[in-house]
C-alpha cells in the first residue's frame, strides 16, 4: 500500500448535484425547486418562528414580565470565600482589588458580601453592599466593614 493508490471506501463519496446546468443534466428547468410559489424563487428565506401559516408560538402566548431599568446587579461573595482567601493569601484587608486578583470578580463588577459560611479571621472588608448577617459576622469576628 502506498499513498498514491489510497481511495475512499466504495459508496462513501458522492458527487454533488449540479442543478440548473441544462435540460440534458436532468436537473435543469426548475432546478429541483418545483413550479411557482415562494420556495421556488431566489432570495426566499422562511421567517424565524414560521409554522406553515399556523399562528406562531410568539403570537399565541401572552406578553408577560418586564426588565427593571434601575436594577443594580451585584456579584455575591460569601463569608466562606473570604475566610478561604484570607487563609490562603494571609490577608487582613480584603477589597475589590484582592477579589479581582484572586479571580472572583471582574474589574467592573459590584460586590455584595453574603453571610453563608463562618468567618474566624479578623478582617477589614471593602465592598459595595453587605447583608445584615454578613455585617454581624464580620464585626463579631473582630473585623470591620467599609461600604464603597
Amino acid at each position: 500500500m502506498e499513498l498514491n493508490n489510497l481511495t475512499p471506501a466504495a459508496g462513501s463519496v458522492k458527487t454533488a448535484k449540479r442543478v440548473g446546468r441544462g435540460a440534458g443534466s436532468g436537473l435543469g428547468g426548475t432546478s429541483t425547486r418545483g413550479h411557482k410559489g415562494a420556495k421556488s424563487r431566489s432570495g426566499y428565506s422562511k421567517k424565524i418562528g414560521f409554522e406553515g401559516g399556523q399562528m406562531p408560538m410568539q403570537r399565541r402566548l401572552p406578553k408577560f414580565g418586564f426588565k427593571n431599568i434601575n436594577r443594580v446587579e451585584y456579584k455575591a461573595i460569601n463569608l466562606a470565600t473570604l475566610q478561604a482567601l484570607a487563609e490562603a493569601k494571609k490577608l487582613e484587608k480584603i477589597g475589590l482589588v484582592e477579589l479581582h486578583e484572586a479571580g472572583f470578580i471582574s474589574k467592573t463588577q459590584l460586590v455584595k458580601i453574603l453571610g453563608n459560611g463562618t468567618l474566624t479571621a479578623k478582617l477589614t472588608v471593602q465592598a459595595n453592599a453587605f447583608s445584615k448577617k454578613a455585617e454581624e459576622a464580620i464585626t463579631a469576628a473582630g473585623g470591620s466593614i467599609e461600604k464603597i
